[in-house]
């Protein structure tokens, strides 16, 4: 069983500088809870998810809670995690199943051999497998 089999080949990118609201209305109306982060050169530098848009870390910090409204004055860039991992479409499922168990990820960007985004692949995805591996 390959990534390929399971990912999801539409790639619904967020840019460093889009606002957050204007990011979390775009996952909304694709149904998606994470996404990739380009640059201006299309080259993945990180990755969003919905928590992050609703909620950064930059806003708890220590014992300080700051205000945080979901506008577009803050930037994907601040709220994104920055080099996210990734796994190829021609890795084994276990392996990337072996990856989200390891570092609790909810989802990992698929990429090409140049590095390109070519699909995303969530937890449900594993779970998709999951389910066909059972019935196999």
């Amino acid at each position: 069983m390959k990534v390929r089999q399971y990912m999801s080949s539409t790639v619904i990118a967020a840019n460093l500088q889009d606002g957050l609201h204007q990011t979390w209305e775009r996952m909304r109306e694709r149904g998606v809870r994470h996404m990739p982060v380009l640059d201006d050169h299309e080259k993945l530098v990180g990755i969003i998810s919905d928590r992050d848009v609703r909620r950064p870390d930059t806003v708890d910090l220590g014992q300080h809670v700051d205000a945080f409204v979901l506008d577009d004055q803050t930037k994907v860039h601040q709220a994104m995690t920055g080099g996210p991992a990734t796994v190829h479409a021609d890795d084994d499922v276990a392996d990337a199943l072996g990856e989200f168990v390891e570092h609790k990820y909810g989802a990992l960007p698929v990429v090409d051999d140049a590095g390109r985004v070519v699909g995303m692949l969530s937890a449900y995805d594993l779970l998709a497998a999951f389910q066909d591996s059972l019935r196999a």
